[in-house]
């Protein structure tokens, strides 16, 4: 009996770990730029870019590799062109920012996922666009983790 229990509760574990932890948020969820910190990506002790130059074909393999990818991912066609900072990790590789095209393009399958319209999904985009530093340096960006918290306190299917 003890056994059985063990199996079931492990199981469930499993099962849940795989579709809370990896489905679920890339289903639901605005993607963040690719982490270049630590082994896996997103190691807040290991922070740091990849120093791969522009011309170094492991860089080249890796971005083109994520461009294909970002375009499936988000029912892109072949033509439409993709934001660099969705296919290139940041100097720290743990920027929570992304570019309004960066979001924009996102939104289609976000709204699908969540329930949304793409409007209403949009306006969320907006109203977490951070200006410029400065008000001169660099674009204007959205806080990926804001808009993702914003998006669950809409509900899990709004």
């Amino acid at each position: 009996m003890l056994r059985r229990q063990f199996v079931t509760g492990l199981l469930m574990t499993v099962v849940l770990t795989v579709l809370l932890g990896l489905v679920y948020p890339l289903v639901q969820y605005f993607q963040p730029r690719p982490s270049a910190a630590g082994k896996d990506g997103y190691d807040a002790m290991a922070s740091a870019g990849t120093n791969l130059g522009p011309s170094n074909p492991d860089l080249l393999d890796a971005v083109g590799t994520r461009v294909t990818a970002y375009r499936k991912l988000n029912g892109l066609a072949a033509d439409v062109k993709v934001p660099v900072d969705a296919v290139t990790a940041s100097a720290s590789g743990l920027d929570p920012q992304i570019t309004v095209a960066n979001a924009r393009l996102q939104a289609a399958r976000v709204a699908k996922a969540r329930n949304l319209t793409v409007a209403r999904v949009t306006d969320l985009i907006a109203a977490h666009t951070q200006g410029r530093q400065l008000g001169v340096l660099g674009e204007q960006t959205v806080n990926v983790l804001e808009l993702n918290l914003a998006l669950d306190r809409l509900g899990p299917t709004a």
